[in-house]
């Protein structure tokens, strides 16, 4: 009996003695990661020159295309096993000459910062001028009904829920006006839309953003107004009747040639599990898109090279991606996922970074339901590791470019920096290289490939 008591404790003994001086292993590799990125870190350089010597990257631009250019050059430059562009057909949406829009009153106009939507129409060479109505929600406006929404410009003024902590849960709460507003609006008669901009800030800048026409409607223009702008209109339409000039130069041109940028290390033990690190090239035209998403591409780029750079052969497949078109159609996300479902790839996991270049806060994870629990309760193993750099893991989303791999079965990982800044810059001209701070990039730049090394030194 004692005899077996005691190979029982021995044993004991020996496990964990192993798992702490794996664990003691695992510390000292990721010390080095922090290291090399803050010290010697390329990120800040890279997202430097994407953003003040290429600038705004919409899909299909002659911008977009230098990006593709620089980031393929960049890659080359790291001595990876491989480096390739992957081709995609990507929607081109041309802005035009400044939007017009304004306030018409008996003694003077008053100008509303504006920007038009992605996808919005042109208005005639004349603009439109009509009567404005204010709704908070796509159903207000059905219940309105044709005969209260004909000939006005529908005004949406739901603002993002400031009760909200994460401020991407308030966001998902409003944008919905954004994106199907305009069609809503016009399926009753609208003439035009303005919308609300998505940000919890009161400022005098207008935030973009892809809108949707849904086939069979009538497109409208659609633009969005400044929150100070909205609070004011909202504010005159309580006291009397408002009429609004709108002036839109947009254009749809034929779909662009374009391309995915992709490098990658082969795995020594693993090669058929492909361990994703990614972010999207494109932006949109004003601004640098400095955060929304350079600062993606730039971290998963820091990965890639912090591990050549540590001289750290991985066991699986690390490939870097970025993705083109996330913002107006996701095209280079549903160009990747195919042709990889056609080489039946598999991917254990997918990171994104498409949450700007803040204090990283941590992950969260998305899988189909039959096999999260599993992938995710290994995770929690590293939570001693992770959480000295004050690194969380949590359920939730992952990202858009990297969602259309969820059929595969791997992990779907979405950085999660600090959020509540976010949502100033995003999609408008402030998001510049001077709104992102060296230091917040490059740790999450070293957050994210702590965890890439976690993974695919220990699987999942």
């Amino acid at each position: 009996m004692w005899k077996l008591l005691w190979s029982v404790f021995f044993s004991i003994l020996l496990t964990s003695g192993y798992t702490q001086d794996q664990d003691s292993g695992d510390a000292i590799f990721i010390r080095k990661i922090y290291d090399k990125v803050l010290t010697d870190g390329s990120a800040y350089q890279w997202l430097n020159h994407l953003t003040t010597q290429i600038g705004g990257r919409l899909a299909g631009s002659p911008q977009a295309a230098q990006a593709v250019t620089y980031t393929r050059s960049m890659l080359d430059s790291l001595q990876l096993d491989t480096v390739w562009l992957q081709p995609c057909k990507v929607p081109y949406w041309t802005r035009g000459e400044k939007e017009d829009v304004h306030i018409v009153t008996p003694a003077a106009n008053i100008t509303l910062p504006a920007l038009a939507l992605g996808n919005s129409i042109a208005t005639s060479t004349a603009g439109i001028q009509a009567e404005v109505i204010e709704v908070k929600s796509l159903e207000e406006v059905e219940k309105l009904g044709t005969d209260k929404i004909k000939g006005k410009i529908v005004f949406y003024n739901r603002p993002m829920n400031p009760k909200q902590i994460r401020t991407f849960n308030a966001y998902g709460g409003a944008v919905d006006q954004r994106v199907n507003g305009p069609s809503q609006a016009a399926r009753f008669g609208a003439v035009g839309t303005l919308v609300r901009s998505v940000t919890t800030l009161h400022d005098d800048h207008p935030h973009t953003g892809v809108m949707v026409n849904k086939e069979g409607i009538t497109k409208i223009p659609a633009v969005a107004i400044s929150t100070n702008a909205a609070e004011m209109l909202s504010k005159m339409l309580k006291e009397k009747q408002v009429t609004v000039f709108i002036k839109t130069n947009c254009k749809t041109r034929p779909d662009a040639d374009s391309y995915n940028v992709i490098g990658e290390i082969r795995g020594s033990t693993h090669p058929d599990e492909i361990i994703l690190v990614g972010g999207h090239l494109d932006s949109w035209d004003v601004g640098q898109g400095a955060h929304d998403d350079g600062a993606g591409c730039v971290h998963a780029m820091e990965v890639i090279r912090t591990l050549k750079q540590l001289n750290y052969r991985p066991k699986r497949t690390i490939r870097c991606v970025l993705f083109m078109n996330e913002e107006n159609g996701l095209a280079g996300g549903l160009a990747y996922a195919k042709a990889s479902n056609e080489k039946k790839e598999y991917h254990l996991a997918a990171v994104e970074s498409d949450a700007g270049g803040f204090t990283p806060r941590g992950f969260s994870f998305d899988a189909e339901n039959e096999i999260f629990a599993k992938k995710f309760l290994k995770t929690q193993d590293w939570l001693p590791l992770l959480e000295p750099y004050g690194l969380a893991l949590n359920k939730g989303g992952s990202g858009a470019d990297i969602s259309p791999l969820k059929s595969q079965k791997g992990l779907l990982i979405g950085f999660r920096p600090d959020s509540q800044r976010y949502f100033d810059y995003h999609h408008t001209e402030t998001d510049t290289f001077e709104a992102v701070n060296q230091r917040e990039l490059e740790l999450g730049a070293a957050a994210i490939t702590s965890l890439i090394y976690l993974i695919d030194k220990h699987g999942l």
